[in-house]
């Protein structure tokens, strides 16, 4: 077995991410902060516990998509390496690794991850659970780095869970075009969608009874607090989850309970909030299946083949580079 560990974004690298970041979205009318500061270690497991509440249907809905559907993809694709984006703890690609692995054609898997930590720790256990797999991991931002994956083998990129939704269109139609920049033609991308349903299913999947996500949401004020000695009252700020019907994307924002003043010492910056301000948190877009493929194809793919679950909550597209 081989392992191989590629580092294109450093701790210092985040750290100036996250100022620039909180800078630019604290200071903006209305404010917002991107989704990506969410993911501390606590953050990370608060999230684990979102994708196992009866409301939250999208991660189980995807994984039993695959089930189905992941032995067609290997043998479809043609691929003897597959490239996650955001792979996180790699749970489901171990669906697709086995898949893989029974075409006989699995030779390869790079994962990518913003987290050094995490990357590690999926490479260690799946080295343990895929004798003979070569293993080359990642750190890198999948929104920067495309162009510095490994170019070896005939490759699938894999973005799962409906990630792509948390970037604007405009970032999204960057994502793929440099994406397909990345990659050969032929080669292959596994896309995982989530997909417009009613908003009476989709907005309790943001906003569980138990309150989980409102934790999670507001764990993005804990890492500011740490990481730049900000002062917030975590607990002054509600979580509000609602449905954009016009962009069909759900938005989570943070809700001032009252008027505040937030000192950010390592900034140097002061921010009031009035009472009952809202701060954007995430976008999370949800798609038509005519719209993926159009998405997919204005950016230099053909979809071979897609997939959906029974009552077409969660979509999977494969397309080839042209």
């Amino acid at each position: 077995m081989t392992a191989l560990l590629d580092i294109h974004l450093t701790v210092a690298d985040a750290d100036a991410a996250l100022r620039a970041d909180a800078r630019a979205g604290l200071t903006a009318h209305p404010k917002h902060l991107p989704p990506t500061w969410f993911y501390d270690a606590r953050g990370s497991a608060l999230f684990e516990r979102i994708t196992e509440l009866p409301e939250y249907f999208p991660t189980r809905t995807e994984r039993a998509l695959l089930e189905r559907t992941a032995d067609a993809i290997a043998i479809t694709s043609g691929a003897d390496t597959i490239v996650e984006l955001g792979s996180g703890s790699s749970a489901k690609t171990r669906l697709l690794l086995d898949a893989f692995r029974r075409a006989r054609s699995l030779r390869r898997y790079v994962p990518q991850d913003v987290s050094e930590p995490a990357l590690r720790e999926a490479m260690s256990a799946l080295a343990a659970d895929y004798p003979g797999l070569q293993l080359h991991g990642v750190v890198g931002d999948f929104t920067a780095h495309l162009d510095r994956l490994p170019a070896e083998g005939r490759r699938m990129v894999a973005f799962l869970g409906g990630t792509i939704g948390n970037l604007l269109p405009a970032q999204r139609a960057e994502f793929l075009r440099a994406l397909r920049a990345a990659l050969r033609p032929g080669e292959a991308v596994l896309l995982g969608t989530g997909l417009v349903v009613d908003p009476a299913v989709l907005v309790p999947a943001y906003d569980d009874a138990a309150g989980v996500t409102a934790e999670f949401n507001r764990n993005v004020l804990h890492v500011l607090n740490r990481e730049l000695g900000a002062d917030f009252d975590v607990e002054a700020f509600a979580h509000k989850a609602l449905w954009d019907a016009r962009n069909e994307w759900i938005e989570m924002r943070l809700v001032a309970q009252r008027a505040m003043t937030v000192a950010l010492a390592e900034l140097g910056l002061t921010v009031r909030f009035a009472a009952g301000e809202e701060m954007c948190t995430e976008v999370s877009a949800k798609f038509r299946r005519p719209g993926v493929r159009a998405m997919v194809e204005q950016a230099g793919f053909a979809v071979v083949d897609s997939w959906a679950d029974p009552d077409e909550r969660m979509a999977l597209t494969l397309a080839r580079a042209v």
